[in-house]
């Protein structure tokens, strides 16, 4: 029979357990306001997870909405780097099971269980014994999964640290909505509607942006303009709505065709302009005429039966060769473009 001593213990034990929860939950709070930054608030959860339950292992799964798959975007884990290219599908698995029916699952054994899935383990040379695991959901909506794997020591998980962790994913739930929703209206802010790529605005921070660092480390920063030739044409043949979804292809084999450090943007029209950091205008100008050849050769909206020939007139600029400030390269790569509309068009001119 329990003396008042063991009472006493198992009631102290029990308070310093909900402190710990308690100061968990204001953590993670301040986490949640104190940036927008998704992976720096996943990593602060995750990290108090880990110091709160204890388990050998865990992991935060992220549900790709394009293929239905949980994909591992946190795992704690000696095994984390090989975790990283695994991918489980909807129902496959503990966590998928979770993904799939929206539930939270508290195993003991996992020997026992025959929703277990030991293809993990296999690929990670790792042993599963229990797990908890709790889906991240909003507004009805799986987001991933939260997964705790083998308790430290002989500890089982128990129904209390469910409970917790429960409270814990639907403050991650809530940290991936903001972030979404701020990434989203970020995007709105900065991105042209029509075509996706970056609007005038956007553009004119970046090259403030850069043309300072290209001054500061005496490299180079090249332009790129290009305007539409006749582009009034396929208007007035086809439709004002043909002309805007030929400007969302023409947005997208710009995008394809410049690297991961340039940026392209819509001025205005039919007109658009890519930004080359740490580039020489003689790069700028074979890059400028590899995507007029593209462009000369490719049928826009074939995929809707239109076939459209389209052609485009290309200026390039650089600093410091030609240009000092943003709008000096603007104008100097501007008016090489329509040195090219008065001649031929379908051309590639530099300031």
């Amino acid at each position: 029979m329990a003396t008042k001593t063991d009472r006493n213990r198992d009631l102290l034990g029990l308070l310093e357990r909900r402190n710990e929860e308690l100061e968990t939950l204001v953590e993670i709070g301040k986490a949640l306001t104190s940036t927008l930054d998704l992976r720096e608030v996943l990593s602060t959860i995750m990290e108090k997870v880990g110091l709160l339950l204890k388990p050998k292992t865990w992991s935060l799964l992220m549900l790709d909405e394009d293929t239905d798959e949980l994909t591992f975007e946190i795992a704690v884990s000696p095994a984390a780097d090989q975790l990283k290219g695994i991918r489980l599908r909807k129902g496959e698995g503990i966590a998928g099971w979770v993904a799939l029916h929206g539930e939270p699952l508290l195993i003991p054994d996992v020997a026992a269980d025959p929703r277990f899935s030991p293809q993990v383990d296999e690929a990670v040379a790792f042993t599963t014994s229990s797990i908890v695991c709790v889906p991240l959901k909003s507004k009805n909506r799986v987001l991933g999964v939260v997964e705790l794997v083998n308790s430290m020591g002989e500890k089982l998980f128990s129904e209390a640290d469910l409970k917790i962790l429960s409270t814990i994913a639907d403050y991650a739930a809530i940290a991936i909505e903001n972030a979404r929703y701020f990434e989203t209206a970020h995007e709105l802010v900065i991105s042209d509607d029509l075509t996706g790529l970056f609007n005038a605005r956007h553009l004119l921070e970046f090259l403030d942006y850069e043309l300072d660092r290209a001054k500061r480390y005496g490299t180079c920063l090249s332009m790129v303009f290009l305007d539409l030739d006749r582009f009034k044409q396929v208007n007035d043949t086809h439709g004002h709505l043909v002309g805007s979804r030929l400007l969302v292809e023409v947005g997208q084999i710009i995008k394809k065709h410049i690297r991961k450090a340039d940026i392209a943007a819509r001025y205005g029209g039919d007109e658009f302009v890519i930004v080359l950091p740490n580039t020489g205008k003689e790069g700028a100008t074979t890059m400028a005429q590899n995507l007029r050849d593209l462009m000369r050769e490719h049928y826009f909206l074939a995929s809707e039966g239109y076939r459209i020939r389209l052609t485009a007139s290309f200026g390039v600029a650089c600093y410091p060769d030609d240009a000092q400030s943003k709008l000096t390269l603007i104008r100097q790569a501007d008016q090489a473009m329509y040195r090219v509309k008065e001649g031929n068009r379908d051309g590639v001119l530099t300031a």
